[in-house]
């Protein structure tokens, strides 16, 4: 076993266009799966490449995300979270936390909204057919569907979308943004969370504010900066990587029409194949959040020293060859270990129910109604988010079927 390297570290996150993953991913799983990389800001720190290892580290109690608070933690953006947000708790402090919001999450709480959810993708379809036979499919579709969800179900008003997409595209911002601009919007956002936080104190709704509200008031459960902080991140998560993903998801499918043919074929796979788009579709540009050793770990043939940051390529992990056959290739038939797409233990995704059915429920509403959907020209027309840590579509132009008319006959 070797512990860290002396010699330069390896510079991360790997290059790679759209939707591809470096190559070095699958060298590093093969030779080096515990490789010593530099992230853009902090201390240089373990990489985690397979799927063995990647679970190791984000289930493993030995592994601290608390710890990295005051440190330079290896981060993709300039700003390291601060002291009293979810992602830097470790249990029993973390878990007292998620208690709060679990039940919204539930997956019986998330069947319940399954009428709503379909009633909001069934209008964005209703407006794009009337538009005409073509459309920009995150603009009128991807982005608004979980934007409506998150501000029903959270409790903030739709109508101030474009300022929390703002705010929220700040937060995630890796070039985009100046820190100066970037420390702006997140204040503009604690500010905007408090106000409504106030407004519950005094006019409490049915929604999750009030119920977080509530036991900040009533049961003195969390502090006032745990309560902002908490909304703040519902919000963004909320919307932001379901939407993203949803992008992403149609571009894959788009860009692999045998795939797209069976799905339209069988949409009793939708469910099956959401999960394997999970799997096979890169999400963040690298590891997010790193965890701290509290003490040596033998792991990838390394030896992880205590007070070592490792970060995890969820990625890479997600193409491992020694779980999954044939890694690289979409199988929307597939059925082999859980993917990492939601992440593994105490931080597993919360609102990974929720994200699961507005992805079927979004997939299946366009392939029924919007029959031979397809790229509204060449791929060239598809654009790309930069600047940001997750990797996705900004403008999806797409086309479909018109319905045939006759003479005298609705169409």
């Amino acid at each position: 076993m070797t512990s860290a390297q002396s010699t330069e570290p390896l510079t991360y996150p790997f290059e790679a266009e759209k939707l591809n993953l470096a190559p070095l991913y699958a060298q590093l799983r093969h030779e080096e799966p515990l490789a010593w990389v530099q992230l853009p800001y902090g201390e240089p720190g373990w990489l985690a490449t397979r799927y063995e290892d990647a679970r190791l580290v984000l289930g493993d109690p030995r592994f601290s995300r608390a710890e990295a608070v005051g440190r330079d933690a290896p981060r993709v953006r300039p700003y390291a979270p601060g002291p009293g947000t979810i992602s830097t708790f470790d249990p029993p402090e973390h878990s007292r936390l998620r208690r709060l919001v679990t039940k919204a999450f539930t997956v019986r709480q998330i069947d319940r909204l399954r009428p709503r959810v379909q009633q909001i993708s069934d209008d964005l379809v209703d407006a794009i057919r009337a538009d005409g036979a073509s459309a920009d499919l995150v603009e009128d579709f991807a982005l608004p569907l979980p934007i409506t969800v998150i501000c029903e179900l959270l409790g903030v008003p739709f109508e101030d979308r474009a300022d929390f997409r703002l705010w929220s595209e700040a937060f995630l911002s890796t070039t985009k943004y100046t820190l100066e601009e970037i420390k702006g919007y997140r204040a503009l956002l604690r500010d905007y969370m408090a106000g409504l936080a106030e407004q519950r104190r005094t006019a409490p709704q049915d929604d999750l504010l009030s119920s977080l509200v509530a036991a900040r008031e009533n049961d003195d459960r969390l502090s006032e900066d745990e309560l902002l902080s908490l909304s703040e991140a519902i919000l963004i998560a909320g919307h932001e990587t379901t939407a993203t993903q949803l992008g992403n998801f149609l571009y894959v499918l788009l860009t692999q029409p045998d795939h797209l043919a069976a799905l339209r074929a069988d949409l009793s796979l939708v469910p099956q194949a959401v999960e394997e788009l999970l799997r096979f579709t890169p999400l963040g540009s690298g590891s997010m959040q790193p965890r701290y050793a509290l003490e040596d770990v033998e792991m990838g043939g390394v030896t992880v020293r205590a007070g070592e940051p490792v970060v995890v390529a969820i990625n890479s992990a997600n193409r491992d060859e020694g779980v999954f056959t044939d890694s690289d290739q979409l199988d929307l038939r597939r059925r082999e270990a859980t993917h990492l797409g939601f992440g593994h233990g105490p931080h597993h995704c919360l609102g990974a129910p929720l994200a699961r059915m507005e992805l079927q429920i979004a997939l299946r509403t366009l392939l029924e109604r919007l029959p031979g959907l397809r790229l509204a020209d060449t791929e060239r027309d598809v654009e790309w988010k930069v600047g940001v840590s997750t990797r996705g579509v900004r403008r999806l132009p797409v086309t479909w079927d018109a319905p045939v008319t006759t003479t005298g006959l609705r169409p």
